[in-house]
């Protein structure tokens, strides 16, 4: 592993994890190439800001669950081949019920190159800290429709306040928000602004 970048939970405690791209639980069906151990990697630089998240989180009641942070470039090279393959229909009602596979290129949900591979980017939720339970956010990770936007209509007045609290959290923490993914956050201030690496994430970094 590069000698900026870090295990997440090594860091920054406190912090929850379930790396979706190691497990089966993703919009391709499978582990994605490079993922080969269900950690989160980031930049020592993200590490900080997210011990800042984590502390604004807890004075509103919430902890953070992350689903991703670095991303090899070896895994969206996966996507892209993945787009190019016959719809099988498998994860598409819950992932892209509304569009094709390679329309999620062409609307901005997927990337050719990711700005997880640059390290200081994560996907990730927030959860009351008193139940452990989800917040509700009126959509799961990676729900490639209009739903998941900022401002999308058609989700509750809770939801809506949930996702607002996490933009607050972030924000707060040094982090922008992408409009199209309500999960979706960059460090403002990230160190490898123009580096996409791709060594895999495993057990072992």
């Amino acid at each position: 592993m590069h000698d900026d970048f870090v295990f997440v939970d090594e860091i920054v405690s406190g912090i929850r994890w379930d790396s979706k791209y190691a497990t089966w639980d993703n919009f391709t069906g499978r582990p994605v190439d490079g993922y080969v151990a269900n950690r989160i990697v980031g930049t020592r630089a993200l590490c900080a800001a997210l011990k800042k998240a984590v502390e604004e989180a807890a004075a509103l009641g919430f902890g953070l669950l992350l689903w991703d942070g670095y991303r090899p470039q070896r895994a969206s090279d996966c996507f892209l081949r993945w787009s190019q393959q016959p719809e099988d229909g498998r994860k598409k009602l819950r992932h892209y019920p509304n569009i094709q596979r390679a329309e999620m290129f062409e609307q901005g949900y997927v990337a050719a190159k990711s700005g997880h591979s640059r390290g200081s980017t994560v996907d990730l939720t927030i959860f009351h800290l008193a139940t452990d339970e989800l917040a509700a956010m009126g959509g799961d990770h990676d729900v490639m429709d209009s739903i998941s936007h900022h401002g999308a209509p058609g989700i509750t007045q809770v939801e809506a306040q949930n996702r607002e609290h996490l933009r607050s959290i972030m924000a707060a923490s040094g982090f922008n928000s992408y409009d199209r993914e309500w999960w979706h956050y960059t460090l403002k201030d990230e160190p490898y602004p123009d580096t996409y690496f791709d060594f895999p994430i495993t057990s072992d970094n």
